[in-house]
């Protein structure tokens, strides 16, 4: 398994649409082969403006087939558009992983 993690600073007033466009994007990443878990985690302030996303995935393969995917595309863009920076996405290894059974 890999994760990819990617650090976002929110732009002031532009939460509640990263939100909702992270929403859209589940639903979407959702159908992806080899798409494990997403988390978004947000900093340790309720103010705070900092955001860090992970996914896991099977392979490095179906990780980076997704960036294929024109919806998925389209998303991440519009994720973008809401944050001052962000911080390329890094790839890296799994090292252990438990996820609750479905």
């Amino acid at each position: 398994m890999v994760a990819r993690a990617t650090h976002y600073r929110i732009r002031p007033g532009k939460l509640d649409e990263f939100t909702a466009t992270l929403q859209s994007l589940t639903a979407a990443i959702d159908k992806l082969k080899g798409f494990r878990v997403l988390l978004v985690l947000r900093g340790e302030e309720s103010t705070s403006r900092e955001a860090m996303a992970i996914s896991i995935w099977d392979s490095a393969e179906d990780m980076k087939d997704c960036d294929n995917d024109t919806f998925y595309y389209h998303v991440l863009s519009q994720l973008i558009g809401c944050c001052e920076s962000f911080s390329p996405m890094h790839e890296q290894d799994v090292l252990v992983g438990k996820f609750a059974n479905s």
